[in-house]
């Protein structure tokens, strides 16, 4: 309303522009040409309070939130100022904390920086005390603030060259801005977590685009960082239950980027952390978007080369999966099947361990389902000349559930695993796998000792018939090498064919 008025009026220089915008903010409602007077008389007061209105009115949005908010000097302290005062001081030290320091300056740029250190502290400190009360300003305000210091594009020499996680020995790049940041990190973070915040305003501010530049974030390659992301995304996706189908897509786009596109994020573990908690909290029965989100999401994730650096919080987030709903065991061993490594010896083990996992929590239907071609890799394991990799495979013998779940299954999986048993104890160069081998050999006897000898009888019939075959093969080759050898002999009866001629004369 008294800016409709002040549109109306005739237009005055700018000093009186200013003189009267301090008028206004201040408690005596005065006309135009007594606020000259005060300004005179209180100079000093008004020129520190011009600064802070044009801060606290261009620091909001919409702008017009500020109406009727009276700026208050922000170098006051919580203490000093009355209880009605704190909200506008509040926001007053938020605006002062958006400036961008002077590097123009090293010694001014300094000393800025430091005041604006010494204010994230103070914020900090009152909002943990439990009295603040925030407005829909001081939700823009905070919002702001965050926006402005945390929201940046990493230049090139922060991302890594190589696909993340392919080098582990690697040591993490540390912000060098880091502690102003995590100043700002930890006000967020109390701000979000507080309990009289009122979601609804809020929501307003932290919509769809502040979560996408939020997400864009895990991209940082410091760890520090990463870590105060996921707590913050999780609170969000905690208190605003309005934003979560749209974080679940966010972040399942970012997952399709790195699987199909890139090959390389920072953030992948912290995502899955995230949203292994998430799926906790998933209701019974499951609802087919979350199902969906395992087979396109999660289950494609075992295919970059980088599954190493968040291989075990995919399998947390896989295994509260089916611990929800057991039928979908069937899913992830056959995704397991799809994307199971050849040549990276590292990611077998992983994946190896991640069957015998998901196998502790298989029903025996769904287990009957996918045992034929999950044993013909385990199989294939078995004979592997990567040590560890025939190690660990047979070590799945030691573990009880899958004992019995072979045991109740033994006339599939004994005669599929009984030729690979049988090839190791012939030819593998190592004497650990040898030792494993001889043992799994007599534990299959000690279980069924006459299908254990029926598949024994069945090898040397097939080794017996693969012998005669190849026999045969060696004998019909010499009888085609004894009839070519005659070909050459024959071939030089026949004259050998004269070059055409041309017939047409020049």
């Amino acid at each position: 309303m008294i800016k409709q008025i002040l549109r109306k009026l005739p237009r005055k220089s700018q000093k009186s522009d200013l003189l009267d915008s301090a008028g206004n903010d201040s408690d005596n409602h005065a006309s135009n040409s007594d606020d000259g007077v005060q300004c005179t008389n209180f100079g000093n007061k008004i020129s520190s309070r011009l600064r802070v209105v044009k801060r606290v009115s261009s620091a909001v949005f919409p702008a017009s939130i500020m109406a009727g908010v009276e700026a208050v000097e922000p170098n006051l302290s919580f203490n000093n100022v009355s209880n009605p005062q704190k909200p506008n001081l509040f926001i007053s030290k938020l605006n002062l904390c958006c400036e961008a320091c002077n590097s123009s300056d090293p010694d001014k740029g300094t000393a800025e920086q430091d005041l604006k250190r010494r204010t994230l502290i103070e914020l900090v400190d009152f909002v943990s005390s439990g009295s603040a009360k925030f407005n829909e300003a001081a939700i823009a305000a905070m919002c702001k603030m965050c926006a402005i210091n945390l929201f940046r594009v990493f230049p090139p020499k922060y991302r890594s060259n190589t696909a993340s996680g392919e080098a582990d020995d690697e040591e993490p790049m540390f912000d060098p801005a880091w502690s102003n940041l995590q100043l700002v990190y930890d006000l967020f973070l109390q701000f979000i977590g507080y309990s009289s915040l009122d979601a609804k305003v809020a929501k307003k501010y932290i919509d769809q685009p502040f979560i996408l530049r939020l997400l864009d974030l895990f991209e940082s390659e410091d760890p520090r960082e990463r870590d105060c992301l996921k707590t913050i995304l999780h609170r969000i996706y905690g208190k605003f239950t309005v934003h979560r189908p749209f974080v679940r897509k966010a972040v399942s786009n970012i997952i399709y980027t790195y699987v199909f596109e890139t090959e390389r994020h920072n953030g992948i573990a912290e995502l899955l952390e995230i949203f292994g908690s998430i799926i906790s909290g998933f209701a019974v029965p499951l609802k087919e978007e979350h199902k969906m989100f395992l087979c396109r999401v999660l289950i494609p994730l075992h295919k970059p080369k980088s599954v190493g650096v968040y291989h075990q919080q995919l399998t947390y987030c896989v295994v509260q999966f089916i611990d929800k709903d057991p039928k979908l065991a069937n899913s992830v061993i056959t995704g397991l099947l799809k994307y199971w490594p050849v040549t990276n010896s590292q990611k077998e083990l992983m994946f190896i361990s991640e069957s015998e996992e998901i196998l502790e929590m298989i029903s025996m239907t769904e287990f009957q389902k996918i045992m034929v071609p999950l044993f013909r890799r385990i199989a294939c394991c078995l004979n592997s000349f990567h040590y560890q990799v025939a190690e660990r495979a047979h070590m799945l013998w030691n573990n009880e559930h899958v004992l019995n779940l072979i045991k109740h299954n033994r006339q599939v999986i004994f005669p599929l695993i009984f030729p690979a048993l049988e090839r190791n104890s012939r030819n593998h160069w190592h004497q650990t796998v040898l030792n494993l081998t001889k043992n799994t050999r007599k534990m299959l006897s000690e279980i069924d000792d006459e299908l254990t000898l029926a598949c024994e009888r069945k090898l040397e019939e097939e080794n017996s018939q693969s012998n005669e075959a190849s026999e045969k093969r060696k004998l019909t080759w010499e009888r085609l090498e004894l009839a070519a050898g005659f070909e050459p002999a024959a071939a030089n009866l026949v004259p050998p064919l004269k070059p055409a001629t041309c017939s047409v004369t020049c």
